[in-house]
């Protein structure tokens, strides 16, 4: 019997995100799918694509991706693994529906999922998973045969995510004036979410006061917070922080927002902020307004001086990072017991969700999970 491949019994990996508009036609459309089922009045929608509009109505996030397919694609070439590397959107083309129906018609039935979310909570993890069942739903509807899908774990803590984020504050600490870069405090942003979904995020173990989500947040950044220090020679004081809030305001909601946050620093004396988006894999619409734009507007007008952190985007390691995951859950499909790699006290996440990890409001069916009605 000739030998297995390494990434065996995988026969294809799916490069899982959230999509974005491509032209000023598509605002309105892609934001009426993200809202599909709120009710939320088309007028209103052409409110909110304004974020979109002021960039020609096209999101970072679908080159973003195609680069990120690309280094991926180079990456499993270069160490000889012959996995093809598929993409599919929540939210736009090309749909996740319609990439499922591209893998199976290709012939293949094994598939692993990467996620461009890196941590637990409803919205980064469970409601992909959500997606994955709908899309079966569909083939299984249409007759065709049904690929048997896991999902990768949680990479917050995986060096490989880790250690570009830390070249990359250290990059925009070198930004700011020097005179006030040994005194600039650390801002570490990640997406806002419902603070009853933040302590009901992972595992039911986890659960709690801002549960797993705030739990791997907190550990990223104390990596790199302690990974700064080492490098430059300065404690830095550093704050978990929030952005881009959206929903009613009568829900709590995590706090504190980065402007209120950037306001609170500058009253306190801090000489400059360096906002580093660890909850962010690359430069989406997220980063690019709610800190390039409105966060930066607000330390111009405050006379703050602020630098910006890149996002992992692309980055080689990061790449890396992918083929070794995908490589260790290969191995351990195949019973093996692989060396899982993780920084921080936190270890790495656990391979399949668990029933009760990041629930819904109301149950939907969710594939790769312990609870899939398609394991």
């Amino acid at each position: 019997m000739p030998d297995q491949p390494a990434h065996a019994p995988y026969d294809a990996l799916l490069l899982l995100s959230f999509g974005g508009p491509e032209g000023p036609d598509d605002v309105v459309p892609f934001l009426e799918n993200v809202t599909r089922g709120r009710g939320i009045p088309r007028e209103r929608l052409k409110e909110v694509g304004q974020h979109y509009f002021l960039f020609g109505g096209v999101s970072p996030i679908n080159d973003q991706n195609r680069e990120l397919l690309a280094a991926l694609r180079k990456e499993f070439a270069a160490h000889g693994t012959d996995l093809p590397v598929y993409w599919g959107n929540r939210n736009w083309a090309p749909y996740l529906t319609d990439t499922l129906r591209e893998l199976v018609a290709d012939g293949h039935r094994r598939v692993l999922t990467l996620a461009t979310s890196a941590y637990a909570s409803y919205s980064g993890c469970r409601q992909y998973r959500e997606n994955l069942a709908d899309a079966l739903a569909a083939l299984e509807a249409e007759g065709l045969p049904l690929p048997r899908i896991d999902k990768l774990r949680h990479y917050f803590n995986h060096p490989g995510f880790v250690q570009p984020m830390v070249d990359a504050t250290l990059a925009a600490l070198a930004e700011l004036p020097e005179g006030v870069r040994a005194g600039a405090r650390l801002a570490f942003t990640t997406h806002s979410i419902p603070t009853a979904a933040a302590d009901a995020s992972g595992p039911v173990e986890a659960h709690g006061d801002g549960g797993a989500y705030v739990a791997q947040h907190l550990e990223v950044a104390g990596l790199i917070a302690d990974a700064v220090r080492e490098a430059t020679g300065t404690e830095r004081p550093w704050e978990l922080v929030y952005q881009s809030r959206s929903g009613a305001p009568h829900i709590p909601w995590l706090e504190p927002d980065i402007c209120d946050h950037l306001e609170a620093v500058h009253t306190e004396g801090a000489p400059a902020v360096v906002m580093v988006p660890i909850g962010f894999v690359s430069d989406h619409m997220e980063v690019k307004y709610d800190l390039d734009t409105e966060a930066m507007a607000k330390a111009e007008e405050l006379g703050l001086p602020v630098a910006r952190a890149a996002t992992v985007g692309a980055d080689p390691r990061f790449a890396a990072a992918v083929r070794e995951m995908v490589l260790e859950r290969a191995a351990s499909e195949r019973g093996e017991r692989p060396e899982r790699c993780a920084l921080g006290a936190l270890g790495p996440s656990h391979d399949l969700c668990p029933v009760g990890c990041c629930p819904a409001r109301a149950p939907r069916p969710a594939a790769a999970g312990a609870d899939s009605p398609y394991a």
